[in-house]
């Protein structure tokens, strides 16, 4: 057996090696379908499949109570608002289930880290409790209690505000301190507060969150110290963290949600329902009716994985389709040139070979041409994914690698292997049928044209074209939204406005030094050269943060379950002139508008619209601290500005001047400049001169934030283009491929045409005839798989459906053009056939 395996292999690599023009087009046209497809699965696997590196990840389950959540919530990359939990029922929950191994919390943490004898570095990190590492069983999971020293146990977070301790990161460890040993026991400041390294955490383990690499893990109770202004360790109304258990062995889902439960309804009837004032008797219903829902926890927590869902398995089913496309090309080249070898397969029968003998050496040739396909592949691979991190911010790459690990290069080879015996099985089949050889003995120039090899070589075609189309019509779909994305009216002017954000009281500053940093700071950047206006704001813009609160207006109803919400942001003085907003009505803050200093506001129209509000409403009052403190005076009225994402409708904003509030923990800063590319390396070094040790946070253009805001839709509008360029390319491949194969074999037939008075138009007629044929049945089937397309992607679509009758026609027009060009040189050969010639072929 072993030896007629070898044996076929040494035959099928000489017969390749015959033919290296062949061997060549099928091997790229395969790299790049399997490339592409290995390459998107490689994310698609990251985002939507890959278990965390932990033992039995199936055991672990994530926690979430949907349904009313009065208070205050706090969202993470972890997860939407309804999986967050409180610090005191998350330890009530943790005192009183029988049914898991343990509770573990955890939530994002923004850090600043600083070390003597190390640059300061910011980035993200995580709270966690102290149940976070054995709970996951990472020391056994990956072989070693910890990289170095230990990581964090129950000890650490067992009082509020007493942990003072954290664990490194591998990559922190690797990077910010050349992975010196020592660097246990060490002491580092974390956002100002000084903690001890314990530990290091092993290579490969990146947290619970897909979207964070954690530089690093504190006790979730060093949050108060860390996090200057929080109190949410005894609220039950203040709902900030997430969490997951591990089953304990033997023990269902099903068992884990009834005890669980058991637990939460006595907490929430008893102890929280007395808690909620002015909440409806209905809502108070839905309240108390709340369960904690379990889900299965293998890949941890992330609004990522959600988010990502129907991009990354619309990319996918687009390289798919790519991908048969490409086997088709490869099985009408197979069939091409089997009939080529017709002759060589009935000598092989006459001297007593079987066919399933000859069908296994075919299928080898086949599967080799699939391997060196694959192997090709790779780089494919490594290019799409290069082109896909090109396309992501680096928010959005957090555990992310854009490297081919063992779960793509098995997945490529299953495809590879696969593709070949699907584009050589009916080749090899039909290329030893004893009908065939019958022919081959009868009449040498008939065999080729057997018609079921005709027909199997235009069903191909016609569902390469149907394929192509589909793809055209998507990234047509796509290449409109991108651009509706890019016609939206921002409402401001930021084309020359470079960003950035500062954290003082992350470096310990207290609320006396930080405002007069502030003020430093915007000195500093007002002198910048070719620096117009300086500006800042608490909250970003454009930058995907939603903060809102809720609005006491005289007059608009106060009652129970009425929607009182606006989003709301704390901004500079200047702020409106120096991003290009017109005033509507009223004035913007001035630096006497500080604290001490009677309370002022600016709306936007939607504001006005929504709490019905006079049309110019400057002197009216609000408040956000309840009805019974209505002293907020509104001075301005703006138009409606974008506030936290491009495609969104402008929300109810109300803007308060940060000098008046009593905590400004860290703030955005926008300059207005004629040279933004100066100002990207001049900021740093104008922050150095004021304090060295305080980092430079986000800092580019605006122009690069509204890039990053939308861009699923640049990343997803890109590829799919480039995909459906690709595949519209091998379409016209196979067709052309087909074509001049059918006018070569018909050369009798046409010269008998010109010979009794066809001319040339005639003749060219009758090749595109067939064209026509194909591109009519093949644009129909490729319209209706469109608008199933169309369908599934709506979600991502802006500003139009997805079956858009211009995007369709546009479409069918662009393949039907490409179809002809490819058709255009068969057609012209056809033309010039000799008669005498052609009738002496035969």
């Amino acid at each position: 057996m072993m030896d007629t395996i070898l044996q076929d292999l040494r035959y099928a690599l000489r017969t390749l090696a015959k033919s290296p023009g062949f061997t060549v087009v099928a091997v790229l046209t395969l790299a790049l379908g399997i490339g592409a497809n290995a390459g998107v699965f490689s994310l698609m696997y990251q985002v939507l499949l890959r278990p965390l590196p932990v033992p039995q990840p199936d055991r672990l389950v994530n926690l979430a109570a949907p349904g009313p959540i009065p208070g205050s919530q706090s969202c993470g990359i972890a997860g939407d608002c309804g999986a967050l939990f409180s610090y005191p029922m998350f330890r009530d929950l943790e005192r009183g289930q029988t049914v898991l191994t343990g509770l573990a919390a955890h939530r994002d943490l923004g850090a600043s880290v600083s070390a003597p004898d190390a640059a300061p570095f910011t980035g993200e990190g995580l709270y966690v409790s102290g149940s976070y590492f054995p709970i996951l069983g990472v020391r056994a999971a990956l072989g070693v209690r910890a990289a170095l020293g230990r990581l964090l146990a129950p000890s650490d977070d067992r009082d509020i505000s007493t942990g003072f301790v954290t664990v490194l990161s591998w990559d922190t460890w690797q990077t910010h301190f050349g992975a010196d040993p020592a660097v246990v026991g060490r002491e580092l400041r974390v956002n100002g507060q000084a903690l001890t390294v314990v530990g290091v955490a092993p290579r490969g383990f990146e947290g619970t969150t897909l979207g964070i690499s954690p530089l690093l893990y504190v006790p979730i109770s060093m949050r108060g110290l860390l996090d200057p202004g929080f109190h949410g360790f005894e609220n039950r109304r203040n709902y900030w963290i997430y969490v997951f258990g591990r089953l304990k062995p033997g023990v269902s889902l099903a068992q884990a949600s009834a005890d669980l439960n058991a637990v939460y309804h006595p907490i929430i009837g008893d102890v929280e329902a007395p808690l909620q004032n002015g909440m409806s008797d209905q809502t108070m219903i839905q309240f108390k009716a709340k369960r904690v829902v379990l889900t299965a926890g293998a890949r941890g927590q992330s609004r990522e994985r959600t988010d990502g869902r129907t991009p990354v398995l619309l990319l996918f089913a687009v390289t798919g389709i790519v991908l048969l496309i490409a086997c088709a090309n490869i099985g009408n080249l197979l069939l091409t040139r089997g009939a080529g070898r017709a002759m060589e397969m009935a000598v092989r029968l006459a001297l007593g070979a079987s066919r399933r003998r000859l069908v296994g050496q075919l299928l080898t040739e086949s599967l080799l041409l699939a391997v060196l396909g694959g192997a090709a592949s790779l780089v494919v691979a490594g290019w799409t994914l290069a082109a896909v991190a090109s396309l992501l911010p680096a928010e959005a790459t957090g555990g992310l690698q854009f490297t081919l690990d063992a779960a793509v290069l098995g997945f490529t080879a299953a495809v590879a292997l696969g593709t070949g015996l699907v584009f050589g099985l009916f080749p090899a089949w039909h290329s030893t049928r004893t009908a065939v050889m019958t022919a081959v003995r009868a009449s040498a120039g008939q065999v080729s044209g057997a018609r079921s090899a005709a027909r199997f070589r235009d069903s191909l075609v016609t569902g390469q074209i149907a394929l192509a189309t589909a793809l055209l019509a998507v990234a047509g779909l796509f290449v409109k939204s991108m651009a509706n994305v890019s016609r939206v009216e921002l409402g401001m002017d930021v084309d020359n406005v470079v960003t950035f954000a500062i954290s003082p009281e992350r470096a310990r500053y207290d609320t006396t030094r930080t405002l007069a940093l502030y003020d430093r700071v915007e000195t500093a950047l007002a002198a910048l050269p070719g620096a117009t206006a300086v500006t800042s704001s608490l909250v970003p813009l454009l930058a995907g943060d939603n903060w809102g609160n809720d609005v006491w207006i005289p007059g608009f109803p106060t009652g129970p379950d009425v929607d009182r919400n606006a989003r709301y942001n704390e901004v500079g003085v200047g702020y409106f002139a120096a991003l290009g907003v017109p005033l509507l009505a009223g004035r913007e803050f001035t630096l006497a508008d500080r604290r001490g200093a009677p309370r002022v506001a600016v709306v936007n129209r939607a504001f006005i619209r929504k709490f019905g509000l006079a049309r110019s409403a400057v002197g009216s009052f609000l408040s956000f601290q309840g009805s019974d403190s209505i002293n907020v005076r509104i001075v301005g009225v703006v138009p409606d500005v974008k506030y936290s994402q491009v495609k969104d409708t402008v929300p109810p904003v109300f803007y308060l001047p940060w000098r008046q509030s009593s905590h400004v923990p860290f703030l955005y800063l926008y300059v207005r400049t004629g040279r933004p590319q100066g100002a990207l390396r001049e900021i740093p070094m104008a922050l150095k001169g004021i304090d060295p040790g305080l980092p430079v946070e986000e800092l580019r253009t605006m122009p690069e934030q509204i890039r990053e805001n939308v861009f699923l839709d640049r990343m997803i509008g890109l590829l799919s283009t480039a995909f459906a360029a690709l595949a519209t390319l091998l379409a016209a491949v196979g067709l052309y491929g087909v074509l001049a194969y059918s006018v070569a074999q018909r050369t009798r037939e046409i010269g008998l045409r010109i010979a009794l008075g066809a001319d040339g138009p005639r003749v060219r007629r009758f090749v595109l005839r067939q064209v026509a044929g194909m591109l009519a049945i093949g644009g129909a089937i490729g319209i209706a798989g469109a608008l199933g397309l169309g369908r599934a992607a709506r979600s991502l679509l802006f500003g139009l459906t997805g079956d858009d009758p211009l995007v369709l026609a546009l479409a069918l027009l662009v393949l039907a053009l490409v179809a002809l060009g490819a058709a255009y040189v068969p057609a012209r050969r056809a033309t010039r056939v000799d008669p005498m010639v052609a009738l002496r072929t035969e």
